[in-house]
């Protein structure tokens, strides 16, 4: 792994120009909201961002996975599986709205090496910033992870879900289509079986992290009534499409601790504060 020219990529910077329209708010609620969906002019619900700076690469571009080959930002890393672990979000109060022409800035905090039992790992951090014509709406931090791809699946070791599920949410094949629609993701483990099984060695299809994340934002905000301050979240073990996806939540003050899981145990973890301390 050639570590000199990761490292040069430390401290990049990219500013892309994004959008929220109406008709994909729309897109956004049928795939993954709940009740009327907003029009121009509402608030824009939270990790609908994720929906509004698509890459938009053409397909001669896009490696055997389906991720663009080259971007502007992330290094060109020479491992093969490529996953968003997890990440951290901070929000300035309703300034992004459905309709507003967003911007967002971008930067490499870190790229990190290290060696793991299944063997090499880059672990890549960036920041975001994510402004409307309000100013500033969210920062972010989002982690990403480079592997090689295993001669065979081996799990990581399951951790039970710390309480009984308030919901269920069924993970059809239709939903992971829909939702790598809206995100314009062509990671082919979220839609193409075959591939997924026969070059990635994972058993089913899996169901996206940001996925989890958003499924797991609505029920802190059902149950809160509001928006958190601040959200971070894990993913801990692949959650596979067909078999419904648990949501548990423990509260404790201005803090709810939320899971997804399959089968009784973890597949992700996240946390969301309301108190303005973070």
């Amino acid at each position: 792994m050639d570590m000199l020219n990761l490292d040069a990529w430390t401290g990049r910077v990219t500013t892309d120009a994004g959008c929220v329209t109406p008709e994909l708010a729309r897109q956004i609620q049928a795939t993954v909201g709940s009740g009327k969906a907003p029009v121009h002019g509402d608030p824009l619900p939270p990790l609908w961002h994720w929906c509004a700076f698509p890459i938009s690469t053409p397909n001669e571009n896009l490696g055997k996975d389906g991720h663009p080959r080259e971007t502007d930002l992330l290094p060109p890393v020479r491992l093969d599986r490529r996953m968003w672990a997890g990440g951290a979000l901070k929000f300035y109060g309703p300034t992004l709205r459905v309709g507003d022409a967003l911007k967002r800035r971008s930067s490499i905090r870190s790229v990190t090496e290290k060696q793991g039992a299944a063997g090499p790992m880059v672990f890549v951090t960036v920041d975001h910033a994510i402004y409307g014509p309000l100013g500033l709406g969210i920062e972010e931090r989002q982690d990403i992870v480079y592997l090689e791809i295993p001669e065979t699946f081996t799990p990581p070791k399951k951790k039970p879900l710390p309480s009984d599920p308030i919901e269920q949410v069924q993970t059809a094949e239709s939903l992971l289509f829909r939702y790598s629609a809206i995100t314009f993701n062509a990671h082919r483990i979220h839609y193409d079986l075959p591939y997924t099984k026969e070059v990635e060695k994972y058993p089913g299809l899996v169901v996206h992290g940001p996925l989890q994340a958003t499924l797991l934002m609505r029920a802190a905000i059902r149950a809160r009534g509001t928006t958190p301050k601040y959200f971070d979240f894990r993913g801990v073990h692949p959650m596979f499409a067909g078999t419904p996806c648990d949501i548990a939540m423990k509260a404790e003050d201005a803090v709810l601790s939320l899971w997804t899981g399959q089968d009784g145990h973890q597949c992700m973890q996240a946390t969301a504060i309301w108190a303005d301390a973070q």
